[in-house]
């Protein structure tokens, strides 16, 4: 994958992957670089937001990109609560097998991973989400409603809103996910109260996802920028 800058597009290269299977990528890395989204129908709407049209000028039509395998994004996204990317990594890498694969949900409930460094709560919720995804209680599937998703996942042990919505961002990729309560959009907003929050929230629909995105960017911009 590269950056066709001249034409502002990306280049996909394939190389040994069978014929058949050439559409079912295609769709995925459309899919993880958000490629079908409408910039200018999200700005639209944004726009009407004095408060994020410096951010929408500095990064027109930013995308919010998703995991390419949503099953290991969403694990990654319950492993990670609380701890460092770099602890993340970490764990994440002692669940690969030995032919290099993330297991899958059904071979992860087959799998005794209370020895890898996680803590039992966390081993429990990875447990009852490979449940909840073996047996087809939750999907991954574009095009689902968003409160039955998130429903589904905070129903689980362990799973609660900023987490359910943070994986329907970054997994399901839906466009109007939005983690309450996080700290960075809460600072953005000048520290709301959670009503307030939701109320501001609301005139951003169905595009919520890319505000966040833009506001983490913003922050993660700022911290790199030397002083």
């Amino acid at each position: 994958m590269t950056l066709d800058a001249a034409h502002d597009a990306l280049t996909l290269q394939l190389t040994a992957v069978p014929t058949k299977a050439i559409p079912f990528v295609v769709q995925r890395v459309r899919r993880m670089f958000d490629l079908d989204a409408d910039p200018l129908a999200i700005a639209s709407v944004l726009l009407r937001d004095a408060r994020l049209k410096p951010a929408l000028m500095a990064r027109p039509g930013l995308r919010v990109p998703v995991g390419f395998d949503p099953w290991e994004t969403a694990v990654r996204a319950v492993v990670g609560q609380r701890i460092s990317v770099a602890a993340t990594r970490t764990l994440l890498t002692r669940l690969i097998d030995s032919d290099g694969h993330f297991p899958s949900a059904t071979q992860m409930l087959e799998r005794d991973i209370s020895g890898i460094g996680l803590t039992g709560a966390r081993v429990l919720t990875v447990r009852a989400l490979a449940r909840a995804v073996a047996d087809g209680q939750t999907h991954f599937r574009a095009g689902q409603s968003l409160d039955a998703f998130v429903a589904t996942l905070v129903a689980l042990p362990g799973i609660g809103p900023w987490t359910a919505h943070y994986i329907a961002m970054r997994a399901l990729g839906h466009p109007d996910a939005f983690p309450f309560g996080d700290l960075i959009v809460r600072r953005a907003l000048g520290d709301p109260k959670p009503r307030h929050e939701r109320d501001i929230a609301d005139t951003w629909r169905p595009w919520r996802s890319y505000v966040v995105l833009h506001l983490w960017t913003e922050v993660s911009e700022q911290m790199s920028t030397p002083a």
